[in-house]
């Protein structure tokens, strides 16, 4: 196993934890929560968030540690311009999930506790919108990965 190798598979698991986690919680988990009644739904996104949003920031970390390494190995003129773009994008998408964090996040977590559940809702809309955006651009990361610029 080479350096090159372990940093690829650190790369990878911080894609599927951030991007896949994304795609389960908008496409899986959103449609089946809407049936609940307020109280109950929010309170189960405020559980869900609590565990994945932590998993997220581990996910930035080891994402931007693997793609530097593996950008230094080779050095940064020399790197493929897919990986410029995918620094990017992942760039954007860590400021997108940081603004999450500290915006609608903290707004919602007050708002569950408090039970202000049309406060908490406005919060979680943000939150939706801010997903479907990063998990777009985690697509698009992820073409730009596998396919570079032939696409």
């Amino acid at each position: 196993m080479t350096f090159h190798h372990l940093m690829l598979f650190l790369h990878l698991i911080g894609v599927v934890v951030w991007v896949g986690g994304m795609a389960f919680a908008y496409l899986c988990l959103r449609p089946a929560a809407v049936e609940l009644p307020p109280a109950l739904r929010l309170g189960l996104w405020a559980r869900v968030f609590t565990n994945f949003f932590p998993l997220v920031w581990g996910a930035i970390v080891l994402l931007f540690f693997s793609g530097v390494a593996m950008l230094l190995e080779v050095g940064f003129k020399q790197a493929p311009v897919a990986w410029h773009l995918m620094l990017v994008t992942g760039l954007i998408m860590s400021g997108v999930f940081a603004s999450l964090w500290f915006g609608p996040w903290r707004t919602m977590k007050q708002a569950v506790c408090g039970e202000d559940w049309a406060r908490a809702a406005v919060a979680l809309n943000l939150i939706r919108q801010r997903v479907g955006f990063n998990l777009v651009l985690g697509a698009i990361t992820i073409a730009i990965a596998s396919l570079g610029l032939a696409w």
